[in-house]
């Protein structure tokens, strides 16, 4: 999808088209289009994803059973999050819930997850904006970079720690990466005790790497007047939506399961529904130059890429996830959020966070609460029952709602008395914000990029505003505009174009 006419028909009369292909430290494939005018200012600029998985298609017609299995190959970072996602619709499809020790084996899984998934993002996608700084020479801006800036002994915690998380989800998930652990009603198998004291251990270790986490970006980045300045920036950093999170009775965080519940601007309440119901309000948009859906507020609307009151567009992942609650169920992570909250206060800032760049710092406090409920649950004296699987009914409909590392995810399926799938919708966390995405995309690039004056340190910090959301386009992609844009580049033996190709 590379130049698609809606750009060309739209700025044909405009001098001067930017493009950064590939975008870099995302998981999946993005590119950016900015169209500057006459003077050499920002007239628009697109996030624009141009691939495609289509796994809502090509998992119809299948064995529902075989979904939970299917659809964690959307990714390689996040399988977790979808088998568990598909898990729970398979509950709802199989009008089942799992035993109790079921679902703690699923959230003491997920809590691995979490840790492996956030450890990865802040330490190898987003520290090197950090730690080396926006304007870095770009063979630098890497996790390589990053390790020889703090330290191999550093880089060493880093990567033993992703470890760890990786470990626990291969006991419990049978694999590290495609996790099969899930069945309708419960977990396929249960917990020894030898394996519950290695994860009991290692959930300690990982308590006190989430400290060192939090202090780090403390040191690096709260310490440092002008990365603080570039988070608390209402100018480049900075879009007042909605909000959405998944929540318990008591309003608290919660990535398995809850209600999911929406705040405005000002962090009043705006509603509060069961995932069950998310068609009713959540509404999926379609633009002919994206493969990816652009989730909005139905009860609002789709008002186009603006923010405010009047637009249906909402946010999800850490920091809506805070925006959105009250908070943490565990100690030390709410002690973090408090913090968090209260450096804002300090700044003016009342009611939710709308500074992007946050998104960092809400991440390595969610990565705290992963830590202590990893430990948590791995101490609980039920953890290793036996009973860990309830029974199933006749095949039907379900949906299932959890938290993904990237925002709020909801698998719904449904299958005929054959158990054969009919239907399939994934409304995955990058898809929630794809629309802020863009908007982020806009305002960064309008507010740094004027009078002709580009620099790859200027692009980079362009890139950081969708590099805060930690998108996952390999999971979002299910639109299909019409046909697959193909350009074919044919080369003379120098290396020259000779023709090119394309049908678009």
């Amino acid at each position: 999808m590379s130049g698609p006419k809606v750009f060309e028909e739209t700025h044909k009369s405009e001098s001067k088209r930017i493009t950064i292909d590939p975008i870099t430290r995302l998981e999946g494939h993005g590119k950016i289009e900015i169209f500057l005018n006459d003077e050499g200012n920002v007239a628009q600029a697109y996030w624009q994803v141009p691939e495609l998985r289509g796994f809502e298609k090509f998992c119809i017609g299948r064995s529902v059973d075989e979904l939970n299995k299917i659809t964690p190959r959307l990714c390689g970072v996040c399988p977790g999050a979808h088998h568990l996602a598909a898990t729970k619709a398979l509950d709802g499809v199989y009008k089942t819930e799992p035993t109790e020790t079921g679902r703690k084996l699923r959230e003491l899984f997920y809590a691995a997850h979490y840790i492996h998934s956030h450890i990865a993002h802040f330490y190898a996608l987003s520290a090197a904006d950090f730690v080396l700084g926006p304007a870095a020479p770009v063979e630098q801006r890497n996790i390589l970079g990053v390790v020889d800036a703090v330290g191999v002994e550093i880089g060493g915690e880093v990567i033993k720690h992703r470890s760890y998380a990786q470990k626990v989800q291969e006991i419990l998930g049978g694999k590290a990466t495609h996790p099969v652990c899930g069945v309708p009603g419960g977990m396929s198998k249960p917990l020894s005790e030898d394996d519950r004291v290695k994860i009991e251990g290692w959930a300690k270790s990982t308590v006190d790497f989430a400290k060192f986490t939090l202090n780090l970006f403390n040191d690096l980045v709260l310490k440092n007047q002008q990365y603080l300045d570039i988070i608390a920036s209402k100018d480049i950093y900075y879009n007042e939506t909605y909000y959405m999170g998944l929540v318990d009775k008591n309003n608290k965080i919660n990535f398995y399961d809850g209600t999911l519940r929406v705040v405005d601007q000002k962090g009043n309440e705006k509603f509060k529904f069961h995932p069950n119901d998310y068609l009713d309000y959540i509404g999926e948009h379609v633009e002919p130059w994206s493969y990816e859906k652009f989730c909005f507020m139905k009860k609002i609307g789709w008002n186009g890429f603006t923010d405010g009151p009047e637009s249906g567009i909402y946010r999800c992942a850490p920091l809506a996830r805070m925006n959105a609650s009250t908070g943490f169920t565990t100690p030390l992570a709410q002690q973090a959020y408090e913090n968090m909250f209260g450096t804002f206060r300090d700044l003016g800032v009342e009611g939710p966070i709308h500074n992007t760049m946050a998104y960092h710092w809400a991440r390595v406090i969610e990565l705290m609460h992963a830590s202590e409920l990893l430990l948590d649950l791995s101490q609980d004296p039920s953890i290793t029952n036996k009973d860990i699987k309830a029974p199933a009914g006749e095949p039907g409909e379900g949906i299932g709602c959890i938290e993904a590392p990237r925002g709020v995810l909801i698998h719904h399926y449904v299958a005929d008395e054959d158990g054969i799938t009919t239907d399939v919708n994934l409304v995955v966390g990058t898809t929630n914000n794809n629309a802020p995405i863009n908007l982020s995309v806009r305002k960064a690039a309008k507010a740094l990029i004027k009078n002709w004056e580009v620099s790859p340190g200027l692009l980079n910090m362009v890139e950081m505003a969708y590099r805060a959301y930690d998108p996952c386009n390999s999971c979002a992609t299910h639109s299909l505009p019409g046909k697959m844009p193909i350009k074919a580049v044919v080369r003379n033996p120098d290396g020259s174009v000779y023709q090119e190709i394309k049908n678009f």
